[in-house]
């Protein structure tokens, strides 16, 4: 159990540097490393939940449950676990970071996508229609319609 508490640790240590970059390439308004910051993030979320299902097994065999309280069972059984027990002390603050930096890195992302939904809006006008040309090189009004309903 030990040496899964650790990996998890480590995991979860990249997964909340990861979101650090992430917070900061979001605010900075730069988005061309988002999508490898994303591949390496869904990688480490599935290292994760391997690590979460390993868990749950080695507790399942002792008839524990998967939770805290599964857990605080299996230290109750294995009074001489330290290294588990620090390794665990240590993983929890960790994941309350990473919940509380994926969940600012979402507002962030909310507000982005707010103001970009703003700016489309004003440079559409106030009655939202896109301003076209027709095929006789006058503009048309806005209905509304799609661009290939007047194709």
């Amino acid at each position: 159990m030990r040496q899964l508490f650790e990996e998890e640790v480590a995991v979860v240590r990249r997964f909340v540097s990861l979101l650090e970059r992430e917070q900061r390439l979001l605010i900075e308004g730069d988005g061309d490393d988002l999508p490898a910051l994303l591949l390496k993030k869904n990688e480490l979320t599935a290292r994760l939940a391997g690590i979460a299902e390993q868990r749950r097994l080695a507790l399942a065999a002792e008839g524990l449950g998967a939770d805290r309280d599964g857990v605080a069972g299996w230290f109750a059984a294995h009074p001489g676990e330290d290294g588990a027990r620090t390794a665990w002390a240590e993983l929890l603050p960790l994941a309350t970071q990473a919940r509380e930096l994926n969940r600012l890195n979402g507002e962030v992302i909310q507000l982005r996508l707010q103001s970009n939904t703003q700016a489309i809006e004003a440079l559409l006008g106030s009655s939202g229609a896109l301003g076209l040309y027709g095929p006789d090189g006058q503009s048309m009004p806005g209905n509304g319609g799609r661009i290939s309903d007047s194709a």
